[in-house]
């Protein structure tokens, strides 16, 4: 049932020779104000078999990185410096000589996997045609071939499944084929530009292995980019800092997650919602924002959000340069920082500074969902569409919630989290059960007023903040259109205003600017101001900090957490990054095709699961720690998600449980056939699971 990391250490290198050379790589775009140098001056050198890791904040030249080398900038984009691979410089070369060399020595595996798979071509056809490119090969022979990588990648019935497109495949298998084209020739070089960030924690560490046994069956050097420390800490053997377009810090992974040098790489690890111990230690979010690189500032452009920068630092930039037994670092107090006598993250900016949930006491029942079920009719035909099946997103769901609060929904994509999470808000009758808020029954409520008064008691906070504000509208307005919606008079709109801009922590200039003007740290605060507005009772997140970098997300942890305090806030948050879902929840429920499997207090739960689901999920979630996080037992689970169209006759979970694998013939027949009931951890009362195995 478990599975123990057999990566101990960074992989030693295969060969002596770099694989990929880079040497001062520039990358600029053109502008109105001129061109925008948006990577100044990379250099690095990969050797093959080992793994670099690229990290930084949104905007640091990550991506550009690694679409320079694979030669996919836009013809407006102008590069220099050199990108040798194999001793061959690929700078210059047209379209046509790089098209012969992407996909044969260099392989790349893209973010989104959709769109990196043309969708009228089978997976088979598109694996045949990436191998005939590049070798002579028959059809058939090619087929053959990629029926084989189809296997290698952890695809299913590999054969059958090359006959289908990429719609028929879920996010993980998809990327799982993206892998396959990417080392179809083996390739000396992969690159991977946030190759997890859109998939589900389990699903994520599937893809990291599949990723690690591509790398070992062609021996290739791995250029992994991603904004996951937990992701690095695991994976890479070497990490290099990225900030405003170069390289800040460069050392091997043990070395840097020890000591970090760089006041920037050891703010961005203070802001990790790490609490794998069970201690929580206050995030410490990075003031300021980072510098356009249009407008980047005299000497470091990190020193205005420093807080042990000299004067020194804001007159010159510092080179990257090795500080003995550690790296290269471009900071001017690295040796000071290496020897123990200066703190490099230095007194952290902590307004919204919290020590993790902290409940207002016992307060009243906010939300009270019972037996909720949610079915979608599935149909076939073009013109007159007939009913063939009933998908199950919801079945049976029970779980309160009171004020002072937080609930996380946990589990995996089409588990059912975001369906529950708009059943609430849609303040109707549901299909089946019950749904109470705020001590009202919503299927009672009648007229449209009764609905806007109880729709005052529950509001919502977006996944995407730019796309859930109007982009044609300041701040102000935005803010204003609740308030209007309610019948707030003008003077109490502009009060009110003021007040929510305070609460949010934003300067009352910033309601003049548009959202487009806003950085996505301050677009999420406008969006959590704009669902306070109407002074409500729950706030319903979905997924509110995916789209943020973890310097930014720190904030909005420590925003949340303060608001709740002082406001009694009950939270229903639906979230995928389970780091910071115990960070912020006080209880968390886990779903599985449309059930809930287990529920608990968040420390009791990760401490001593008992359902093997959540189990699989808490092993799988990244551990920011070299160590720790390569010498970790983990629960693998086998196969996809099944379809909540054919739900198993007992437990959902059955087909791909580890215990069911292990168990007697009486217990296998009951897990087959009868629907496990909830049953209380003796001593845990709040402690809820449904398994007949566990």
């Amino acid at each position: 049932m478990t599975l123990t990391t057999t990566r101990t250490d960074p992989a030693p290198p295969t060969g002596t020779d770099p694989v990929l050379s880079v040497r001062d790589l520039r990358i600029s775009f053109p502008s109105e104000a001129g061109p925008v140098e948006a990577v100044r001056g990379v250099g690095f050198d990969l050797l093959p078999g080992r793994t670099l890791g690229i990290v930084g904040e949104s905007g640091s030249g990550k991506s550009a990185t690694a679409l320079g080398i694979m030669g996919l900038l836009p013809p407006s984009a102008t590069m220099s410096g050199e990108v040798l691979l194999g001793g061959r410089d690929l700078v210059g070369l047209g379209d046509r000589e790089l098209s012969g060399v992407r996909g044969k020595s260099i392989g790349m595996v893209f973010q989104d996997p959709l769109s990196s798979l043309t969708p009228i071509h089978s997976v088979g056809r598109l694996l045949r045609d990436a191998l005939r490119v590049h070798q002579n090969l028959t059809k058939q022979a090619a087929w053959e071939q990629a029926v084989e990588l189809l296997d290698l990648v952890g695809i299913p019935d590999p054969r059958e499944r090359a006959r289908s497109f990429p719609h028929e495949f879920s996010g993980g298998m998809r990327q799982r084929v993206v892998i396959a084209m990417a080392i179809a020739n083996r390739p000396s070089v992969l690159v991977a530009d946030e190759p997890t960030t859109a998939l589900d924690v389990t699903v994520q560490a599937q893809i990291l292995d599949v990723l690690r046994l591509a790398q070992r069956e062609t021996g290739a050097g791995l250029v992994l980019i991603t904004h996951d420390l937990g992701v690095v800490a695991g994976y890479a053997d070497d990490i290099a800092v990225m900030y405003a377009g170069r390289f800040v810090e460069r050392a091997g992974v043990d070395e840097l997650f020890r000591r970090p040098t760089m006041p920037y790489t050891a703010r961005l690890l203070a802001a990790v919602p790490t609490v794998d111990s069970g201690v929580r230690r206050p995030l410490a979010a990075i003031g300021g924002e980072p510098p356009t690189p249009a407008d980047l500032p005299p000497g470091c452009p990190f020193a205005s959000r420093c807080a042990v920068a000299l004067d020194a630092c804001r007159a010159e930039e510092p080179a990257l340069r090795e500080v003995t037994g550690h790296g290269h670092v471009a900071c001017l107090r690295a040796e000071e920082v290496a020897d123990g006598t200066l703190d490099p993250a230095g007194p952290a900016d902590r307004a919204d500074e919290h020590p993790g949930p902290v409940r207002a006491g016992a307060g009243d029942v906010v939300l009270r969902v019972e037996d909720l079920v949610r079915t979608f009719p599935l149909t076939k035909g073009a013109l007159l569409k007939r009913r063939v099946g009933t998908l199950h997103a919801v079945n049976g769901v029970s779980f309160e919630l009171r004020a002072g609060e937080t609930l996380g929904l946990v589990g995996e994509s089409g588990s059912g989290k975001t369906t529950t999470l708009l059943e609430v808000l849609r303040l109707r009758r549901p299909e089946s059960g019950r749904i109470e808020i705020a001590g009202t029954e919503v299927g009672t409520v009648q007229s449209a007023a009764d609905v806007r008064e109880l729709r005052q008691n529950v509001q919502i906070v977006m996944q995407d903040p730019l796309g859930a504000l109007d982009p044609r509208l300041p701040v102000h307005q935005l803010l204003a259109e609740p308030l209007q919606a309610i019948g707030r008079g003008r003077d109490a709109i502009r009060t009110r205003i003021h007040e929510l801009l305070t609460l949010v922590g934003l300067d009352a200039s910033v309601g003049d600017r548009f959202p487009a003007a806003l950085s996505g740290g301050q677009r999420q605060r406008i969006g959590i101001a704009r669902a306070l507005a109407t002074e409500p009772k729950l706030l319903a997140l979905d997924e509110p900090l995916s789209a943020l970098d973890v310097s930014v997300q720190a904030g909005v942890i420590n925003l949340l957490a303060r608001l709740k305090r002082e406001l009694g806030l009950a939270y229903l948050v639906v979230a995928h990054d389970l780091a910071v879902v115990r960070y912020i929840s006080d209880r968390i429920a886990v779903m599985y095709l449309g059930h809930i499997v287990e529920t608990g207090d968040t420390e009791t739960l990760f401490s001593d699961p008992r359902h093997p689901y959540t189990r699989a999920l808490l092993s799988a979630i990244p551990v920011p720690d070299p160590q720790r996080e390569r010498t970790r037992e983990r629960v693998v689970l086998r196969g996809e998600l099944p379809s909540a169209a054919r739900l198993p006759a007992g437990c959902a979970f059955v087909d791909r449980c580890p215990l069911y694998r292990l168990a007697g013939d009486d217990v296998r027949q009951r897990c087959r056939t009868e629907r496990p009931a909830p049953r209380v951890v003796a001593g845990q009362p709040g402690h809820v699971y449904a398994c007949h195995a566990a």
